[in-house]
């Protein structure tokens, strides 16, 4: 499955034309800069073809005379705990005015046979609230993701499925609880599958 487009085609639906409620919705204007903050998902994105390139591209060419410029922070391997110790540094330094938080994957994968190398479920919860927190008191919006997947079976097929549905799940909630965009990938790559 080519993972890059599915991801841009929904991020870039979500950014260009937000379909979420009036007091969550995500406004493009002129001289933003949003950064993408992951994982190794989101550091493969600046690549040529990657989904942070291709919404790059797409807001260029729909959006020119905003001028809007997209930065790039994922790190292969992070889950939430390692964006909260790196927070100040590779996003809040660059200004943004728009944050997309595409984690969770690895939270949950690096847990599989060690629970203690993943991220409990209170602290995923507790790390996303705080990352949020402090991208808002620095006045950016945040649009947060849940995790997509990990496997490409249908019908709860891969090992740790259902993890990762609490996982999306815990995203979900605290979307709802802070009040902002949430994009479902995971809902998204399972009707894709």
């Amino acid at each position: 499955m080519d993972k890059f487009p599915l991801v841009a085609a929904v991020f870039a639906a979500v950014l260009a034309a937000p379909a979420f409620a009036a007091d969550t919705a995500i406004t493009l204007k002129k001289g933003d800069r949003i950064v993408f903050l992951g994982d190794s998902i989101t550091q493969a994105g600046v690549g040529e073809k990657g989904y942070v390139t291709l919404i790059k591209n797409t807001l260029a060419e729909k959006h020119k005379d905003l001028g809007i410029e997209v930065i790039g922070a994922g790190i292969s391997g992070n889950k939430v705990p390692d964006l909260q110790k790196r927070l100040e540094k590779d996003v809040l330094s660059k200004k943004p005015t728009i944050v997309v938080i595409y984690i969770g994957i690895n939270d949950v994968w690096h847990g599989e046979n060690d629970p203690a190398k993943g991220t409990s479920k209170e602290k995923f919860e507790a790390g996303l609230k705080e990352i949020i927190g402090k991208i808002q008191d620095a006045k950016g919006q945040v649009l947060l993701c849940t995790p997509s997947v990990i496997g490409e079976k249908t019908g709860g097929g891969n090992t740790l499925d259902a993890k990762l549905d609490e996982y999306s799940d815990i995203s979900r909630a605290v979307a709802k609880e802070l009040k902002v965009p949430l994009c479902d990938l995971r809902k998204a790559f399972a009707s894709y599958l």
